[in-house]
């Protein structure tokens, strides 16, 4: 009984020993089964990885190769023009303290020559109380030292308000390029950005970049100041920065004749400043019972001592350069899409789309009330506003 016991633990031992055995062959396979899979997994990663860093070795000997040495030579091509301007500022200032000591040299020859007439005057009439006869000759050279006198003076004069004219010139050319300093100083930063970021120049957004243009004439020289203050205030409460302007005569820098200028803006794109200004047209437009297109508004009837209410700073400022220009015989201005022309009996004004302002442009209407006029009426009735009557309305 004992042998036969011994014998059936033996085979169960056996038995287990096997089962054992067979377990720790399964799990073997398995372990090698996970380790090959995590070798083709990390095979593959690494081919990835390989690709990836080829193509950053790439582009980073794209960006060696185009653009760093497209950069440095805009750099040192802006930085050249820098320079130039600086020493034609230099140039100007120096003009300047010039011309200032030689005004102030002529105002001191001016009061010595009134000094030395009157001390003349005086010497004649002290002369001519002595004696009467044979003095014909000696009253002869008084009165051509006199006239000498008066044309030295008038010479004076003349040759003074050149200096002054000149002095103004000069501060106007101060003034340009000073403008125009800035102006390649901003686009030399907006290129360096645009180079160093990756990005495209004049995105949307950019309050740098010029996205309109604006030009002022009147036919008017005594408004001439005046309509432009108003027009730049103007621009000012439309929330628009000049960037640059320009000045000249219809044919260049003609003395004598209406300067032209032209302003270069930014800050809004056309689309939002053409329904800006076709809001405040209408709100404009709409002060009378009857206007070209049609609108009305009555005006409210307030109790005594009660103000009405002020408008906003752009209809307020948008109104007085409408005014101004209804003042002059003859003025066209435009900011952005916006168009007024004053021409000899009406006021009308405009909101243009892109190509609109571009046909102008190519015709050279913009300088000329009459033909902008004829132009303005061919326009649609929801972009054109009369406002002769409002204007003449107190």
């Amino acid at each position: 009984m004992t042998t036969v016991i011994l014998v059936v633990m033996c085979v169960v031992v056996g038995a287990l020993e096997l089962y054992a055995g067979k377990q720790s062959k399964d799990q073997a396979r398995a372990f090698v089964r996970r380790i090959d899979e995590l070798n083709d997994q990390v095979s593959k990663q690494n081919t990835v990885l390989v690709t990836v860093g080829e193509q950053l070795t790439a582009e980073l000997s794209k960006v060696k190769r185009d653009v760093l040495p497209a950069l440095d030579s805009r750099l040192r091509q802006n930085t050249g023009q820098v320079e130039e301007l600086a020493a034609l500022v230099h140039q100007a200032d120096g003009y300047l303290r010039v011309q200032a000591t030689r005004l102030h040299d002529l105002e001191k020859q001016r009061v010595t020559l009134a000094a030395l007439r009157r001390k003349l005057a005086e010497v004649e009439t002290s002369v001519r109380s002595v004696t009467r006869a044979g003095t014909a000759a000696v009253e002869g050279k008084v009165d051509a030292a006199l006239d000498r006198l008066s044309d030295l003076e008038r010479s004076g004069t003349e040759i003074l308000e050149l200096q002054r004219t000149l002095t103004r010139t000069l501060e106007d050319v101060e003034d340009v390029v000073t403008e125009l300093l800035q102006f390649t100083e901003g686009e030399l930063d907006e290129a360096v950005a645009s180079s160093l970021t990756g990005q495209p120049r004049g995105g949307e957004g950019d309050a740098a970049a010029v996205t309109a243009t604006g030009r002022l004439w009147t036919r008017d020289e005594q408004l001439d100041d005046i309509l432009t203050e108003v027009y730049e205030r103007c621009v000012r409460t439309a929330r628009l920065n000049i960037r640059f302007r320009t000045m000249e005569g219809p044919n260049g820098s003609t003395p004598g004749t209406p300067e032209r200028r032209r302003y270069f803006l930014a800050g809004h794109n056309m689309e939002d400043l053409a329904g800006g200004f076709t809001a405040l047209l209408i709100s404009t437009g709409a002060d009378l019972p009857h206007n070209g297109n049609g609108l009305s508004r009555g005006r409210p009837i307030l109790p005594p001592g009660v103000e009405p209410p002020r408008a906003p700073e752009d209809e307020a400022a948008l109104k007085a350069l409408l005014r101004t220009l209804h003042e002059s015989t003859g003025a066209v201005a435009q900011i952005g899409p916006l168009m007024a022309v004053r021409a000899r009996d009406e006021l009308l004004c405009a909101v243009l789309t892109p190509p609109q302002s571009l046909e102008l442009e190519s015709d050279e209407v913009y300088w000329d009330p009459a033909a902008a006029t004829v132009r303005l009426r061919r326009l649609p009735t929801h972009q054109l506003w009369d406002l002769t009557a409002w204007a003449a309305t107190p």
